[in-house]
């Protein structure tokens, strides 16, 4: 079914990244689901996975909120309360994934004790961090090339439709032209016909 934003102009950029905000809420659930059935290093490489699942929902959020003032008021009430439904969603799985991380027995497995030691790996931890940040900022420069991309085609409509309004006001005017001219040839017209019929 069309979405009725789709033909209202500035809600281009909105759309997209809703639509693509809705794809990783779809992973995100799955990686979720599947976090409670895995325990130890599994585990702990999917809570990571999750993570950075939230991470790129949150930055399609900030993006959206940015998108909202370019779209007319006349449905901007409708957009806000679908940015509050994403938000709320995106709020719902954070919650979820903070609860399925606390589960130490479940993320350390049998190596688990309440005693210091067995502490995670910290150059692991670090490398996937930096991993995320590079996935974080790749995205980022993508949405960015998108958005110049967006705006180089609306700059050449805009000067295509320029073009054409130059264009129609030419041919206006020629019109106009041809218009006085022909009045004035009556005018002449007439003014012969009354001479000759004086005569």
């Amino acid at each position: 079914m069309t979405n009725p934003l789709d033909s209202d102009a500035g809600s281009e950029l909105f759309t997209n990244y809703e639509s693509e905000l809705k794809l990783v809420e779809a992973d995100l659930n799955q990686k979720l689901e599947s976090i409670e059935e895995l325990s130890g290093e599994s585990r702990k490489s999917a809570i990571r996975a999750a993570e950075r699942a939230i991470d790129e929902a949150r930055e399609l959020l900030e993006q959206m909120n940015l998108e909202k003032s370019n779209i007319p008021t006349s449905i901007r009430t409708k957009v806000n309360s679908r940015y509050r439904n994403h938000a709320s969603d995106i709020d719902a799985y954070t919650r979820k994934l903070k609860t399925v991380s606390s589960d130490r027995k479940a993320l350390f497995g049998d190596r688990y004790t309440d005693e210091e030691g067995g502490a995670p790996d910290i150059q692991l931890e670090q490398r996937q961090q930096l991993l995320s940040g590079t996935e974080r900022l790749d995205r980022s420069s993508q949405r960015l090339k998108d958005s110049q991309r967006i705006a180089n085609e609306t700059e050449d409509i805009g000067a295509g439709t320029l073009a054409d309004l130059q264009r129609q006001r030419e041919t206006i005017e020629h019109t106009h032209h041809n218009l006085l001219q022909s009045e004035s040839q009556v005018d002449r017209s007439i003014k012969t016909l009354r001479g000759m019929a004086r005569r």
